[in-house]
């Protein structure tokens, strides 16, 4: 059985001419990453044409069927030990510069992500474009990529790591041991910056507060209702209703002049890659042109969103240390955040007879990242051996739910309470208070009623403080 791990990142003392060796390894790395791929699409199309998989395409899905593809991915190479004996002579070819493990994680991830196409999870693989590997890692620390002294070595290079002395979780964490080693590089202010990303056994030191007291995880139930850009909280003792990533730099104005930039400049030195009319000519197949100005925009794009994502990580690392702090017995509504980002594929007309905008919540998931929080919260909660619990939200109805009644009733995304004569409740907040009175852990498809009048009372006193001090806040 596999142990319980977790990622340690430090940056590495890189010199100039191992940057130099790094990005050659990268570089062939990413080219192993694509004959994989190459080769994957080549088995599958010739499986498609067999007669064996058009005939078994045919039946009915059960046991017998996915058998029969089981047995034709054996036939026609479609495995991850048949891509690792691809591997061999290639390995053989570069093994100056990259190692056979790290050669065989190249073809396992490219396996992975084929495998995710034919299942039906994705539409299909894309090739990596240069510049595009961001990360090579080993299997073990004993050959291959390893960390041994505070260097990482790995075929002929040695590099130490930076780990500052005040910096008391990492020197607790390198006591842990290494399963296996992730380089991982990050383009940071115009160039490529490496770490080294330490998987180790066991589980994270216990991080401390300002007040040097460890993070602590409360006792009791949470409902959680995590929309789009904010997310709600109830628990026995207290309620929170918070924005979602509240300290994302909010650049996208920022953003789209640099990409207006970006697309004169790019017209500006390829005019023959344009028609007329503005598109793109595809019939021209001479390599794009850049300017050094444009390469100068292009840094700048990256660097801004690289500044998005990292403060939206440790916001959400901060939240969910926040919502562990309230309970231990979590319920939280499944939301297909996938589905939410793509467009509305009805054309519909508003009372003025105009077409509606067909965006949905994209760009809001994008900055807010609310499946990130709930990664978080669901990792920090096996470190203490519990379990996130996923309310089935088409059975539940947390939304519609009345518990004064016992009925259901649809509401539209614009009304932000609820009336229970005379009585208003913020709609969030009172359905995160019906998932905190969830039956069981077990049975997640229903709310116990008994249970949400015995805890009513408190919830609206917690409820009308919390909603008091935010409307004295002059913050949204």
């Amino acid at each position: 059985m596999s142990t319980p791990s977790y990622v340690l990142t430090l940056r590495l003392k890189t010199e100039s001419f191992q940057d130099d060796i790094l990005d050659k390894r990268f570089e062939i790395s990413r080219k192993i990453y694509n004959a994989c791929v190459n080769e994957l699409y080549k088995r599958y199309r010739t499986m498609q044409q067999s007669k064996s998989y058009q005939k078994a395409k045919k039946m009915k899905k059960g046991k017998e069927r996915n058998a029969i593809f089981s047995k034709l991915n054996v036939q026609f190479g479609l495995t991850e030990y048949s891509i690792h004996a691809f591997l061999t002579p290639m390995s053989q070819r570069f093994k100056q510069n990259i190692d056979s493990q790290a050669g065989q994680k190249m073809g396992t991830r490219a396996f992975q992500a084929f495998k995710k196409m034919m299942f039906g999870e994705a539409k299909k693989v894309y090739f990596k474009r240069y510049g595009e590997m961001e990360s090579v890692e080993g299997k073990s620390n004993k050959t291959g990529i390893r960390f041994v002294n505070d260097l990482l070595t790995w075929k002929g290079l040695s590099i130490p790591v930076i780990v500052r002395k005040q910096d008391a979780y990492a020197h607790l964490a390198l006591q842990d041991k290494v399963k296996y080693v992730r380089i991982k590089r990050v383009f940071l202010k115009g160039k490529y910056v490496y770490y080294a990303q330490l998987i180790l056994e066991g589980i994270p030191p216990q991080s401390y507060n300002s007040e040097g007291l460890k993070q602590q995880v409360g006792i009791g139930r949470v409902g959680i209702d995590i929309g789009t850009s904010t997310v709600a909280a109830s628990s026995e003792k207290q309620v929170m209703l918070k924005i979602l990533a509240p300290n994302v730099v909010h650049c996208e104005k920022a953003i789209q002049r640099i990409q207006r930039k970006m697309d004169r400049s790019k017209r500006a030195t390829n005019p023959l890659k344009y028609n007329d009319d503005g598109t793109i000519n595809r019939s021209h197949r001479e390599r794009w042109v850049y300017s050094n100005r444009y390469v100068e925009l292009r840094n700048q794009y990256r660097e801004l969103h690289r500044k998005n994502r990292m403060v939206r990580k440790q916001d959400h690392e901060t939240l969910s240390n926040q919502l562990l702090s309230m309970g231990d017995t979590i319920f939280v509504e499944t939301m297909p955040f996938k589905g939410l980002q793509k467009r509305s594929k009805k054309t519909e007309k508003n009372k003025k007879g105009r077409f509606k905008k067909k965006k949905r919540f994209g760009r809001t998931l994008s900055n807010r990242a609310p499946s990130m929080l709930l990664s978080c919260l669901e990792r920090k909660l096996k470190y203490n051996g519990l379990k996130l619990n996923k309310v089935n939200t088409t059975k539940v109805k947390a939304s519609q739910y009345n518990h004064f009644d016992d009925t259901y009733t649809k509401k539209s995304l614009s009304k932000r309470w609820n009336d229970f004569d005379g009585i208003k409740v913020q709609r969030d907040l009172y359905s995160a208070f019906l998932l905190m009175n969830m039956v069981n852990d077990k049975d997640l498809d229903k709310i116990d009623r008994d249970l949400c009048f015995k805890t009513f009372d408190l919830f609206l006193k917690n409820h009308d403080a919390l909603i008091s001090k935010l409307k004295k806040n002059p913050i949204r």
